[in-house]
């Protein structure tokens, strides 16, 4: 039982060193040895392992990421980046435009989808302005981590809160106790970036410049699958308002709004070889370890004896900020909906619980998926990245001040 749990912590340390000896390790290289350490020691079968790979998230991705890289090599999303930020002449401006604009999107496009596409657009955003892109890699992070609390399809763990909580009109009963604070946390998050990078925020005025499309015809084909994403995504949502029983899965809309850029572009095979397959394998490598994990039955110990007071909104949103970091927001939702059902919490309860296992992406790299995709993108394009301790630093006394606003809104 004790082996999972031992591998896990052993990736949590390489995550903070990214060393072994004189070798430096990509975050894709770390979760594939803590996977296959799981698979040598026998804690898990191989067909186990296959069975863990939840391959709905993987299709999602792999549709996403496409899109994403079409929009990038076309030069497409420099067209939409300058739109959008034309308007921002400092940078005060800038971030605040990237907290509030990365995080209203991710409440409805999904933060993980926000990070593939906004890490080209704020490494892009550094390059122009001459700003430190860890200032704004920063921002997107806490942006669709953030924002994505106010939604049920901002994120995995919402829609599964949404559904398995039995909530009746979850849009309305997200918005109506969730989007306030997240605004709020928004202006923290804000506030909180200008404290530690202030040496980086000047009046200097930004002048931006409008930006040329490299490939003209996988443009248009760029901007095919981007609205028809957005319009499926408006269909999805929609269809939860009118309470239709129609299964309009996520990956469906990735996988359907990729067509134009997989199908009807000539140059689909070298797309797909420039895709971000080190991410995607960073998922299948993570499923795998956090299935095992799981299944070792030490974190549901942990959490089965409620007398404790596990199922206060203090106590939710704290335990799941903290357990979040060890196996993962999806599985610490599926463990704790039941104790909340248990215990006959209210709708509060279920909305701390979105709150916390969401916002617990504020706290480290591994908090989140999409903190591993920005900060593995970065690497991969930027030739820059932020460290495990230099994200905590950040991280914690922003997951902290978040928390709190949360609960003080909660618990009114």
């Amino acid at each position: 039982m004790i082996i999972p749990v031992v591998v896990l912590c052993l990736v949590f340390l390489l995550t903070i060193t990214r060393q072994i000896g004189n070798i430096r390790l990509d975050l894709w290289q770390i979760m594939g040895l803590g996977a296959l350490a799981v698979l040598l020691t026998g804690q898990i079968s191989i067909p186990e392992a296959i069975a863990a790979i939840n391959l709905d998230v993987m299709l999602f991705l792999f549709g996403v990421f496409a899109i994403g890289q079409a929009l990038e090599t076309s030069g497409y999303l420099s067209l939409v980046s300058y739109n959008f930020f034309k308007a921002a002449k400092n940078m005060d401006a800038i971030i605040l435009y990237v907290l509030f604009g990365m995080g209203f999107a991710s409440a409805f496009l999904m933060n993980d989808t926000l990070a593939i596409i906004g890490t080209p657009i704020v490494l892009l955003l550094a390059r122009q302005h001459q700003i430190d892109p860890k200032v704004l890699l920063f921002a997107l992070a806490f942006a669709v981590t953030t924002g994505s609390v106010a939604s049920p399809i901002g994120n995995p763990q919402n829609l599964l809160i949404a559904l398995n909580g039995e909530i009746e009109g979850p849009f309305v009963v997200f918005a109506r106790y969730l989007v306030l604070p997240t605004i709020v946390n928004l202006i923290a998050a804000y506030l909180v970036l200008k404290f530690f990078f202030r040496e980086h925020f000047s009046a200097a005025v930004l002048n931006h410049s409008e930006p040329q499309v490299h490939d003209p015809a996988l443009a248009g084909l760029s901007r095919m699958s981007l609205i028809l994403f957005i319009l499926l995504v408006c269909a999805k949502v929609l269809v939860q308002l009118l309470a239709i029983p129609f299964d309009f899965r996520l990956t469906y809309i990735a996988l359907v709004a990729a067509i134009p850029v997989l199908v009807l572009n000539a140059q689909r095979y070298e797309l797909v070889k420039r895709m971000d397959w080190h991410t995607l394998f960073f998922f299948a490598a993570m499923f795998i370890l956090m299935e095992c994990v799981w299944n070792s039955g030490f974190f549901q110990s942990f959490l089965a004896d409620t007398e404790h007071g596990f199922v206060s909104t203090p106590m939710v949103l704290g335990v799941s900020v903290i357990l979040s970091q060890f196996i993962s927001n999806v599985p610490l939702v599926a463990l704790y909906l039941p104790i909340l059902s248990h215990a006959s919490v209210d709708t509060g309860g279920l909305m701390a619980l979105a709150a916390g296992s969401t916002i617990a992406g504020n706290l480290s790299i591994l908090g989140a998926a999409s903190n591993v995709i920005i900060i593995h993108n970065a690497e991969k394009k930027g030739n820059t990245t932020i460290t495990f301790i230099e994200f905590f630093k950040i991280g914690v006394p922003l997951t902290i001040i978040q928390t709190c606003i949360y609960w003080f809104f909660l618990s009114f």
